[in-house]
Parts: structure tokens; C-alpha cells; sequence
């Protein structure tokens, strides 16, 4: 089995990884870190969940300098989440190499990042839009840029950020390293690459049938009208240790999360609608376990690595498989059994042919038996009950608390 130090990495980096836990390189860590390491530019296509924030931030830390004090490297992401996700495993390594980080994104008081901007910054973690406003600032100079890498390529162009990303890359250095890392190379990324980018190294990895296998797929048919009570039966008869519940709109995730509270369920919502706060605030309680269920939207949820993640639930069925396979792949990681359920209405019968298709599995069909609701409804004149963050966590899964907990 191959190890990072085969992979030229330091034993200073080496020793902080092994004590979050990870001794292996994954397969897009061992076919992208020396490539990248050698200079060359690369184009990576491979899932969330896969290792890819390490396969470009460890070359990356091998090849900056913290004697050099300008910006050497540049990370571009499409959302907020991500961002301080990257950041929060670029600060890991500040351990083993202390260099300068900051991360840059909407939402965030740009006066605390022009205070930081002045301590010499070689790392950069940004989405388009806060980049873009520091660059017209002249608060940010990559004149001596080294490194550029297009995160979660896809989604940035998916989500309109075309005009913004090729703005920013024209204010880079003709000679900069551009690594593109993406879920799916799609037409649009492939365009973008090939425009900005020197002779680049490909490197696949596919996993989706892989992540596939470990997931035990569930499909409730349903009706608009009883979607709700049959998605609170099936919460009750699974108890889950963690559950991320998929709607398809920000005002759909504020209806389930309102209905969800009265019948008691301990769970909070994410969207795009929500303060940059109070984001990072959900997504930190439901890490440490302060909750069980969480609501969201697929861009709020694009790209999370979530550990300890057993139940996945389609409460409005996604656009497309690609879509389907991103969600239900934020369980069964690491070898771990996941669950995932798809609520269908006759409605939704033509979108549910597409996706069985594409991902060539027929999901096995569940009826639920028509009762009724299986939470007796709270009773008040107020929006919400009070909040009541519950101790106890469902940990009848011993796995999935296991790996939630140990050091990753």
C-alpha cells in the first residue's frame, strides 16, 4: 500500500495527518499529489468524500514558501461552506508548515479581512464574488501567484460564475500551475480548462458505483399529501444517528423545518437564505452532534464531507441522477453501511424512470400503511416551539459513532 512519505511528503505533514488519523493516501491522492508536486497543471475529476481538499493542499503546502511573503496559492470554490471547509484542513497543516491563510467569502465582515490581508498572506481559500470585490479593492495582488486551483469546477459554472472565474484568472500570472478539480467534467469544464490551462495531466476517479454498493436504497411511494406523515414514520421506525433531509427550495426547507419542530424532532435547516452566521453556527452544532437531522438544499449541502452521516432522505425528489448520487453519497463513507430513502409521488413517476435509468438500478418500491400521523401535532399559537436541543443522540449506530468521533 502506497504511503504519503512515498509520495514525497514531508514527516512534518506526515506526523499531523497520523494524528487526525489519516496513514493512507486515498486513489486521487496517490495519482494527483506528485503530478502536482512536479509542476505540471492537472485536471481531477473525482467525487466529494474521495480526499480531493488533500490531493491539491498537500502539494500545495510542499511547493509554497513561508520565507516568500506574497500570495502563492489561490483556491477557488463556489460556495461559503466549502471554503471554510478547505480552510478549516488548510489550518491542520499550518501545524507542520506555518503559512499565512485566509479565506475570503461573502457574508463575512470584509473589514476583518483587510485587517488580516496586511500579515503577509501565501494562501487564499475564496468563492468568485468576495475575490472579485478585494481585486477591484486592490486589496488583493496576484502578481506572484503559483498556484491556481478551480475547486468543484462543475458547480461553479453551474451556479454562474463563468464571467467571474475567467475575470479572475486573466489577473493571475501567464505562468501559474491550474489545477481543476471536479465531481463531473461536463462540456462547460472541459471549455474552461483546456482555455486556461498547459497541457494538463488528466486523472479519473470514479466511484459512484462504488459508493453506490454500500448504500441501501429505499423508495417510499407516496402522495403530495401524506409525504409529511410518512416521512415522520419513517424517521420514527429508523431513529437514525444522523440524517441530512433533502428538500428542492429554500421555502420547502422552511416548511419542513417548521412542521418537523411541532411534531418534536430535534432538527435545524440550511440554505442559502440563511446569515453567513448562522450557516457556519448550524453546521458546527450538527458536527458536535447538537441536533440530528438536518434540512437543506443541495447547493447549501454541495460538497460537505460530513462524518458520521447514516440516513440520507429525499424528501422532493432530485433533478437527475447526477443529483440523486451526490446526495445519497454523503453516507456509506468509509466502508460504512448507509441509508438512503426517495419519497415519490405519481407526479414524480417521469423524473424517478430518468434517474432509475441512468443510475441502471430499480429502487426497491415500500408502501407505508395509510394511519395517522405519527407525531401528535404541538399545540401553539407560536411560529416555533421553544428550542430544545436534546443530550441524547440516537447512537444505536456503534459504526457510524465510532467513525464520527475518531480522528480524521
Amino acid at each position: 500500500m502506497i504511503k504519503f512519505k512515498k509520495l514525497d511528503i514531508s514527516d512534518d505533514i506526515v506526523k499531523v495527518l497520523k494524528n487526525h488519523g489519516i496513514n493512507n493516501p486515498t486513489p486521487i491522492q496517490q495519482q494527483s499529489i506528485q503530478l502536482i508536486k512536479d509542476g505540471n497543471d492537472v485536471i481531477a475529476e473525482a467525487q466529494t468524500g474521495t480526499g480531493k481538499t488533500l490531493a491539491f493542499l498537500l502539494p500545495m503546502f510542499e511547493n509554497m514558501s513561508n520565507d516568500i511573503n506574497t500570495i502563492q496559492g489561490l483556491i477557488l470554490t463556489p460556495t461559503r461552506e466549502l471554503a471554510i471547509q478547505i480552510t478549516q484542513e488548510a489550518e491542520k497543516l499550518k501545524q507542520a508548515k506555518d503559512l499565512n491563510v485566509l479565506a475570503a467569502y461573502g457574508g463575512q465582515d470584509i473589514q476583518s479581512q483587510l485587517k488580516k490581508l496586511k500579515d503577509n498572506i501565501h494562501l487564499i481559500i475564496a468563492t468568485p464574488g468576495r475575490l472579485l470585490d478585494h481585486l477591484r479593492r486592490k486589496t488583493i495582488n496576484l502578481d506572484n501567484l503559483k498556484t491556481l486551483v478551480l475547486d468543484e469546477a462543475d458547480q461553479m459554472l453551474h451556479m454562474g460564475f463563468k464571467n467571474e472565474v475567467e475575470s479572475i484568472i486573466k489577473q493571475t500570472p501567464r505562468n501559474r500551475q491550474t489545477l481543476c478539480f471536479s465531481a463531473t467534467m461536463n462540456s462547460q469544464v472541459n471549455k474552461l480548462a483546456y482555455k486556461f490551462m498547459n497541457n494538463p495531466r488528466i486523472v479519473a476517479i470514479q466511484k459512484e458505483e462504488v459508493t453506490l454498493k454500500n448504500i441501501k436504497q429505499t423508495l417510499i411511494e407516496t402522495t403530495d399529501r401524506r409525504k409529511q406523515d410518512d416521512l415522520c414514520r419513517v424517521l420514527d421506525e429508523n431513529n437514525p444517528f444522523m440524517a441530512i433531509i433533502f428538500c428542492r427550495t429554500k421555502r420547502r426547507v422552511d416548511k419542513l423545518e417548521e412542521v418537523l419542530y411541532q411534531k418534536g424532532y430535534n432538527c435545524q435547516k440550511l440554505h442559502g437564505g440563511l446569515t453567513q452566521a448562522k450557516r457556519e453556527k448550524v453546521m458546527k452544532a450538527f458536527k458536535n452532534l447538537e441536533f440530528q437531522y438536518l434540512i437543506a438544499t443541495d447547493v447549501a449541502a454541495r460538497g460537505l464531507d460530513i462524518g458520521g452521516v447514516t440516513h440520507i432522505y429525499n424528501y422532493d425528489i432530485p433533478e437527475n441522477a447526477k443529483d440523486y448520487i451526490h446526495r445519497i453519497g454523503r453516507t456509506g463513507r468509509a466502508g460504512e453501511k448507509g441509508y438512503a430513502y426517495l419519497f415519490v409521488a405519481p407526479k414524480d413517476k417521469k423524473v424517478l424512470d430518468t434517474i432509475e435509468k441512468d443510475i441502471k438500478f430499480k429502487i426497491p418500491r415500500k408502501t407505508l400503511t395509510t394511519t395517522g400521523d405519527s407525531r401528535e401535532k404541538f399545540k401553539s399559537n407560536n411560529r416555533y416551539p421553544k428550542k430544545k436541543h436534546s443530550k441524547r443522540i440516537n447512537t444505536s449506530s456503534k459504526k457510524a459513532y465510532k467513525y464520527h468521533n475518531k480522528k480524521r
